[in-house]
């Protein structure tokens, strides 16, 4: 059988390589797309995971983001046309779902966010099943023109895939040689995806809560941040010089989590990654969605909306080595009871491959 997958940012590198592997070993040929985005195109170097890269990322402007979308579709459809896929896979990409559209190719999705409410509605109404984690309700999917028998859940998140798979060896020392850090213990911040549709009009106190977190820690603790975008590590070395260190390459996450204290996120992914690690964990990402408040439920993240929620549960975290030892235990109890979202993967190809 003939496989194309769309990937198109770090975290579906990590989501889709595993999936890869399992089905280039049971002989399937496959075909793997993605776009000139710095993160993407830099992890997969990393990972080893060869994409074919077919356009580009729009950026901020809904003008940009218009006209790279559009050209990526064009030139996507002549290389699609030339594999002749007999079947296409993607993380609720738009170009993926109009050109299997187009070319009358089965389309399997991904998707945990259904609030990129734009990126949906030019997503799943053209493709044939969505998969999701069970704690993401039917009704969430209501308005994006698919029907509750196309939806199928698998009872984990994300971050399952491939926190299993892989393994991390480095250690707090080790970390502190390589980025040449002088203090005891470490917090790493990943910003949010300030450029995603669904924040480009969102007022949100992000900034002011990492002013607080860089003013009140720097003196007593490693600050890293992991930025997302060139303009964005610019923006943080300018704005605070010495007092953080701004990792300028594109890392492995999750080893690097693993060697941090604290961690603090704008996003999703690395949020959920790290509460599964059993890491101290705080979101500040500026929206409500389905993946942390379930991470809130179960106590393995913390959330705050303001600076001064910040800097008293980075004090309580910093002395409590209790509560780590507890997050830890938590997290390892969840993340056993989770099945593997690839192997819900593959077992829907092979009814494919029956057909």
């Amino acid at each position: 059988m003939k496989i194309w997958f769309d990937v198109l940012t770090p975290k579906q590198v990590m989501f889709f390589k595993h999936a890869v592997d399992i089905l280039k070993a049971n002989n399937h040929e496959l075909l793997c797309t993605g776009r000139n985005y710095r993160e993407c195109v830099k992890l997969s170097k990393l990972k080893k995971f060869e994409l074919k890269l077919v356009g580009k990322y729009g950026g901020s402007s809904k003008y940009d983001k218009l006209r790279a979308s559009s050209s990526r579709i064009f030139n996507l459809a002549k290389e699609v046309n030339k594999f002749q896929p007999n079947l296409c896979i993607s993380f609720s990409s738009p170009e993926a779902a109009r050109v299997a559209f187009g070319l009358g190719i089965p389309h399997i999705t991904f998707s945990d966010s259904p609030h990129a409410y734009s990126v949906q509605r030019l997503t799943i109404p053209f493709v044939n099943y969505l998969l999701c984690p069970w704690i993401i309700p039917y009704h969430a999917w209501k308005n994006s023109g698919i029907t509750k028998n196309q939806i199928i859940q698998y009872h984990a998140l994300d971050p399952v895939a491939w926190i299993r798979r892989e393994t991390r060896n480095i250690n707090h020392t080790n970390l502190m040689k390589r980025y040449q850090l002088s203090k005891n213990s470490t917090i790493l911040i990943r910003p949010e995806e300030s450029k995603a549709s669904y924040l480009l009009e969102k007022e949100n106190n992000v900034n002011k809560i990492l002013e607080a977190i860089v003013r009140n820690f720097h003196d007593t603790m490693n600050i890293l941040v992991l930025c997302r975008y060139q303009d964005q590590i610019r923006q943080f070395i300018e704005k605070y010089g010495d007092k953080i260190k701004v990792l300028e390459s594109v890392v492995d996450g999750l080893e690097l989590i693993s060697a941090v204290d604290i961690f603090v996120g704008g996003g999703g992914t690395m949020t959920a990654e790290s509460a599964l690690l059993g890491k101290p964990t705080i979101s500040i990402s500026p929206i409500k969605f389905y993946v942390d408040d379930y991470l809130l439920k179960m106590g393995l993240i913390h959330k705050v909306v303001n600076s001064s929620q910040i800097v008293k549960l980075l004090l309580h975290m910093q002395n409590d080595n209790k509560f780590k030892s507890i997050q830890k235990k938590r997290a390892n109890r969840i993340l056993n009871q989770m099945e593997d979202p690839m192997l819900k993967l593959v077992k829907i190809v092979d009814r494919f491959v029956s057909l």
